[in-house]
């Protein structure tokens, strides 16, 4: 497909209409003027106490769809890899969340349209989500100092990213930050449980037994196509950005970020294409990014199987048993071998082949994103830039 060139003005008006068609069947729209000269949209319709907000009401802006325009899926629905390979490409990207040993599959081209998955995983309440806007994919737990919780979405965004709110105190999060921003739950944070953005055939062949969400999901969509076609051109403006995005990469350039206590890098996918495996250091911890090249786009082309290969990302503790690792590319694309055993290791942060076979590296929670997103939210991230360079 060919990159589309739009004005802002273009980008907004399409972004807009997109948001409503991947609300499907919703008669309503937000809207309406601002409650108090406040929150945008007004309150209506809402038990949120909004008298307790850590960020300024103004800066959630109404996307288009109304409270839960965008239907979480609250009753997930499973089935085993053979049948998902009658709907699934090899190419196409899937969340992978893998929870005490159990994988578990979430096709982009289902969540693209719900955003939020509400499930459970080897007993454990988790919640999946992907922001389409921000391109961004970031798994939770749902328990919160003992509570558990389940989300859906406000139809508002901030800085272009999904706002959620918890059904049992309609409290705001943010997803980029896994905050409560607004409610009685503000200042709580949700644990970020490390997952990953793998090919369909990558998860076929690391994780062979994994459950896979089902597109029987209780509604009428067209899974399988891309509502926000096109959005992804790098050089495009975002949609609902209120400052100008940072300059020191394009807005839409798709970076890894990662965040280790008061340390926040990310590694531009301009980089990590030609430079992976990287070996780097991040806040102290000895760590590799590893990156596979055959991994579909969720956003260029109208059927997400036809987009452009834009790849996938991970990063990786390289430490095995308190011995320090490095790595070199692998024989074929998407894998690597460590420098002092010879072993070659897969996207998955698992040993393949050679003397450590069967080993696997510690994930460290990252975020295959657009950076003008990240920049938003962490504006003295430091960017990793070639051959160890930053900014």
């Amino acid at each position: 497909m060919t990159p589309l060139r739009r004005t802002r003005t273009a980008a907004l008006a399409m972004a807009a209409g997109i948001l409503l068609a991947a609300c499907g069947s919703s008669d309503e729209v937000g809207g309406g003027e601002p409650a108090g000269g406040e929150l945008p949209g007004g309150t209506e319709g809402w038990a949120t106490d909004f008298s307790q907000h850590s960020v300024p009401l103004e800066e959630f802006m109404s996307g288009g769809p109304p409270k839960d325009g965008i239907p979480a899926i609250d009753e997930p629905r499973f089935v085993e890899i053979e049948e998902a390979d009658s709907f699934l490409e090899p190419n196409e990207p899937v969340a992978v969340l893998e929870v005490n040993g159990v994988a578990r599959a979430y096709p982009i081209q289902i969540l693209v349209w719900h955003e939020i998955v509400n499930d459970e995983l080897a007993g454990e309440p988790v919640a999946v989500t992907f922001c389409p806007l921000c391109n961004s994919t970031v798994a939770f737990s749902r328990e919160v100092d003992g509570q558990t919780l389940d989300f859906g979405t406000t139809g508002r965004l901030r800085n272009s990213d999904l706002v959620m709110y918890d059904r049992q105190t309609e409290s705001w999060w943010q997803q980029l930050t896994a905050e409560a921003v607004v409610g009685e739950m503000t200042g709580s944070t949700l644990e970020v449980l490390p997952s990953q953005i793998l090919s369909w055939a990558e998860v076929k062949r690391a994780h062979p037994d994994a459950d896979v969400l089902s597109r029987d999901t209780g509604f009428s969509r067209d899974y399988g196509t891309n509502p926000y076609a096109g959005y992804d051109d790098p050089g495009s403006q975002p949609f609902l950005l209120e400052e100008e995005a940072d300059d020191r990469l394009p807005p839409k350039e798709r970076v890894t970020a990662v965040q280790l206590d008061e340390t926040a890098v990310v590694y531009p996918f301009s980089r990590v294409a030609d430079e992976a495996p990287i070996n780097d250091d991040i806040g102290g911890t000895p760590a590799v990014v590893l990156f596979d090249p055959a991994v579909a786009s969720a956003l260029d082309d109208e059927a997400i199987a036809d987009s452009r290969d834009v790849g996938a990302a991970a990063v990786f503790d390289r430490r095995v048993e308190g011995r320090e690792l490095s790595f070199e590319p692998g024989t074929t694309p998407g894998t690597a071998r460590d420098r002092e055993t010879g072993s070659t290791w897969d996207i998955t942060g698992r040993a393949t082949a050679g003397p450590l076979e069967g080993t696997e590296l510690e994930q460290i929670a990252s975020d295959d994103q657009f950076w003008f997103a990240v920049a938003a939210f962490f504006p003295e991230v430091e960017v990793r830039g070639p051959s160890g360079g930053s900014s």
